[in-house]
């Protein structure tokens, strides 16, 4: 019954957002949680790790270095060219740059199970791309954006040590301490996770929802094509290299899911309501897509090169 609920994750994402469209005052009080929940969000995600996680760097070296190098390679430069494409204002680009320079989302792994894709892969590709993301991501933000807008690149490399790299370590730890005994916990915080991220969809929302109406159909277009573009780049430049059909479709999946969570969460700390908009929605977006493309996937079983 949980992991079913949990399943229709873009049910109550696009159920939450339209409480925000249509009761903002309910949801902008709760700006101040978003980071809070966002770090509830990375322990779930911690407590799904082990150390040997971290440590399967060394068996498949190549491999995740071309996952990580096309996560903060392609991603932040797709979301500068879609934002200049579409004519976005600098916000909204800040925002779509700064989804595109954060680390693997974590509904990737569930995604990848439903893809016949590579589990294990994708696993060690999030946590490796969250430890690189804490400086990549401020970094990539400042160089694709920092002449248009200012961008705090020490304080957003502190803002993510704290809301994401320590509650990810926590949720090791705790995983290592406590092994089979915490089963029962890891099987309700994907729903925990659900609910946190669908509340911040709708404060972001709701903070938004002035220039909602005006902006709605061209951020969502820029959401779209950019998720594209992740999904595209990170399936055809691993099938050009001849890896095997199970790599291309984890790499397409853990390139095109973003922790847009974590884009929204420093939007909205260092730049503002509107610039966390892209992320919002790609939240929604990305789990609609990959929910398709798994179940593209799915009927066809990898067959090796």
């Amino acid at each position: 019954m949980l992991q079913r609920i949990t399943d229709l994750f873009p049910l109550w994402a696009i159920l939450f957002s339209g409480a925000a469209w249509w009761w903002p005052d309910a949801f902008t009080p709760l700006r101040p949680a978003i980071v809070p929940l966002l770090g509830v969000i990375m322990f779930g995600m911690g407590i799904t790790l082990a150390p040997s996680d971290f440590a399967a760097v060394t068996r498949r070296p190549a491999v995740l270095g071309l996952g990580a190098a096309l996560q903060f390679g392609a991603m932040p430069l797709a979301g500068l060219a879609v934002a200049r494409i579409l004519g976005l204002d600098p916000e909204l680009t800040a925002g779509l740059v700064l989804v595109g320079s954060c680390p693997g989302g974590t509904a990737s792994n569930v995604i990848c199970y439903l893809a016949r894709a590579d589990v294990a892969l994708s696993i060690t590709l999030t946590a490796v791309s969250t430890v690189v993301a804490v400086f990549a991501t401020p970094l990539l933000t400042d160089l694709y954006i920092g002449r248009a807008i200012e961008v705090d690149v020490g304080g957003m490399i502190l803002s993510i040590f704290r809301i994401v790299l320590l509650p990810v370590a926590l949720g090791v730890a705790v995983h290592a301490w406590l092994g089979e005994r915490l089963a029962p916990v890891e099987r309700v915080f994907p729903l925990i996770s659900v609910a946190a991220i669908c509340v911040i969809i709708a404060i972001v929302l709701a903070l938004s929802h002035s220039r909602l109406g005006a902006l709605g159909a061209a951020v969502v277009l820029a959401v779209a094509l950019h998720n594209a573009l992740g999904l595209a780049t990170g399936y055809l430049v691993p099938r050009l290299l001849r890896l095997p059909e199970a790599v291309c479709r984890t790499l397409a999946i853990e390139v095109g899911m973003q922790n847009s969570g974590l884009g929204v969460a420093l939007a909205v700390q260092y730049f503002s309501a509107a610039a966390a908009l892209p992320g919002a929605l790609f939240s929604i977006w990305h789990n609609l897509s990959g929910s398709l493309v798994a179940h593209w996937w799915s009927r066809r079983r990898p067959v090796p090169y």
